[in-house]
């Protein structure tokens, strides 16, 4: 049986955590390893976090923001697969690790993505949007494509052998790492056509207008540190992407 890594950053994350920290520890997979990385937070994120014992590995320390503490993540874990499950989001229902870990075994595949619903962040049960990955090809990437970063599963191999994230990104440091793995090194990957994530609205990339144009900028600047061309850029490929994958 595989082991599953998942890796939470959290960083003064008191009013969300427990719920995140709980739709692990209530998942049926049997051999997931959940490791959390906190910023040295402030609040009481990790008295929260100490008293899950499922929870194998934990570290606090100052950090260079969410990415850098993810990649800790990735260093710490020994799973076959990583996932990324932010502070503030929470799986589906307690059959999605085990739904993730039949695709990589049925597909041989090297990553597993799926469906995301953004949730009201008081309201959780109220559903604010759908982001609908579906299945893709190649191209898809040139036409705004992308999954749902907290969706995406992918072999440790993979990180070992095309790297972590880059942290001269931004916020477009996921965006980046899912490009340079599916697009430029055409890894093997799997469509599960289900929600595997709520998230809740409010996501760094998206609460201003300037974050916004920053984060285009930044998705730009991820072709260009691949040496990749994609034949036309520009400042609505943003806009584009949402219009392709929110409903």
């Amino acid at each position: 049986m595989m082991k599953i890594s998942i890796i939470t950053a959290t960083f003064n994350s008191e009013k969300t955590i427990e719920h995140t920290l709980k739709s692990v520890q209530q998942q049926t997979y049997a051999n997931i390893e959940h490791i959390v990385v906190d910023g040295n937070s402030l609040d009481g994120t990790m008295n929260i976090v100490h008293s899950f014992s499922h929870v194998q590995k934990k570290k606090s320390e100052k950090d260079n923001g969410i990415y850098d503490a993810m990649n800790k993540g990735i260093e710490l874990a020994d799973g076959d697969i990583i996932g990324i499950l932010n502070s503030d989001d929470f799986y589906a229902d307690e059959f999605v690790l085990e739904n993730v870990a039949t695709i990589f075994e049925k597909e041989n595949c090297d990553a597993v993505y799926g469906n995301l619903l953004y949730v009201d962040e008081t309201n959780i049960s109220k559903v604010t949007r759908k982001w609908i990955s579906g299945n893709h090809t190649k191209q898809s990437f040139l036409y705004g494509w992308m999954p749902p970063h907290p969706t995406f599963f992918v072999k440790k191999k993979c990180y070992n052998k095309f790297g972590k994230f880059n942290l001269n990104l931004g916020t477009a440091a996921d965006y980046e790492l899912m490009l340079r793995m599916i697009f430029k090194h055409e890894i093997k990957t799997s469509y599960i056509s289900k929600t595997l994530v709520h998230m809740r609205s409010g996501g760094a990339s998206n609460k201003t207008l300037k974050n916004r144009l920053l984060a285009n900028k930044n998705d730009r600047l991820a072709w260009k540190v691949n040496n990749l061309n994609p034949y036309w850029f520009t400042l609505f490929l943003k806009p584009l992407r949402k219009l392709n994958q929110f409903i």
